[in-house]
């Protein structure tokens, strides 16, 4: 995701604010990220639904290519959650009677039950991707929910073990990403929060789902981590360093993509991943005030102490799908501006 020239290259993790004719951002906003569907939470009827989020989508591509934004997203325009629009396609769950699984806060959450072998039936976001593809000619970046992730977010009630079912999800993700690829994709991402969130049940079986998910997908690979959305952990000032990086450091992703900004970490623990790109949170998400260019360029500096230039690409934390549009806006603004200048 360089762009060549020197100039720190920019992106996004991958949600965008949602416009409220769109989706019900107060009723979003006031529950856990859903796991299985949450129809309820559209305000657009389903006949006019995917007319309306592709209406979303030019908003949201707008608004990062306006600000300068060098590698852009559909802003998940599409999505309840990051990970359910996948998750919930996919053949081998029961939707109808689900399962309950731990949230990462220890909160029970509605999952997929799995019932039967994990399968991926048809394309899910291959149209999100066209789509995407159609309406710019900046450089663009698909995410999909990765197996490990997955594995956590479900009720497993038919594979012998947990790391038998992220394999199959691995599988299912792996022929996601390869038409994802054929269908335009400059850049896939695979989002695991849960590495954080399970580091032990991480160590066992993560690192070889990952690699399967990816395996034989070609260019930029992008593996997401992070401690949660800002928007429902706030805490992150306990936060000392990822319990599950360096582990990462040998798994197929060509960029590891961190947030950085609302925990404050030490730069340090970029010497966890010698040998990868790191897409690094310089905007604090957990903030309602937009950074200025010189915060965001303080922050790419200190990175720049550890990382070579070429090996450095900025973002956002992950979540901005709760900020009001105004204040994303400002702060995508702050982030191109703060990458010219450092």
């Amino acid at each position: 995701m360089d762009d060549g020239a020197g100039v720190i290259a920019t992106t996004v993790v991958g949600s965008y604010p949602q416009p409220s004719w769109l989706i019900d951002r107060e009723r979003l906003g006031e529950r856990m990220p859903p796991r299985v569907r949450a129809r309820e939470l559209w305000r657009v009827p389903e006949p006019l639904l995917e007319e309306a989020q592709d209406d979303a989508t030019r908003l949201a591509v707008q608004d990062m290519e306006r600000a300068g934004v060098d590698v852009i997203t559909d802003g998940e325009m599409r999505r309840e959650s990051y990970s359910n629009r996948f998750a919930t396609a996919l053949e081998g769950v029961d939707l109808d009677e689900p399962g309950v699984a731990l949230d990462r806060t220890g909160h029970e959450n509605p999952v997929p039950r799995v019932v039967g072998p994990i399968r991926r039936a048809r394309p899910v976001e291959v149209r999100d991707v066209e789509f995407l593809r159609s309406i710019t000619d900046r450089r663009i970046k698909i995410t999909v929910p990765g197996p490990f992730t997955m594995t956590q977010q479900a009720q497993n009630d038919y594979y012998d073990d947990e790391r038998s079912l992220a394999l199959a999800y691995a599988e299912a993700v792996n022929e996601e990403l390869r038409d994802l690829k054929d269908g335009g994709a400059d850049v896939v991402q695979i989002d695991e929060p849960y590495l954080q969130a399970r580091p032990g049940q991480a160590r066992e079986y993560a690192v070889e789902a990952i690699d399967r998910a990816l395996d034989g997908i070609e260019g930029n690979t992008v593996l997401h981590t992070c401690f949660g959305y800002a928007h429902v952990v706030k805490d992150k000032d306990r936060v000392t360093g990822y319990p599950f990086l360096r582990e990462l450091n040998t798994c197929a992703a060509t960029h590891v993509s961190i947030e950085s900004a609302q925990p404050q970490l030490d730069s340090g623990i970029l010497r966890d991943l010698p040998d990868k790109t790191i897409v690094l949170g310089v905007l604090d998400l957990g903030s309602d005030e937009a950074e200025t260019a010189d915060d965001v360029a303080e922050r790419i500096l200190y990175a720049l102490e550890i990382l070579p230039r070429e090996r450095l690409v900025a973002a956002p934390d992950c979540g901005m799908k709760y900020l009001s549009r105004e204040l994303a806006v400002r702060k995508l603004e702050a982030l191109v501006a703060g990458a010219r200048r450092a």
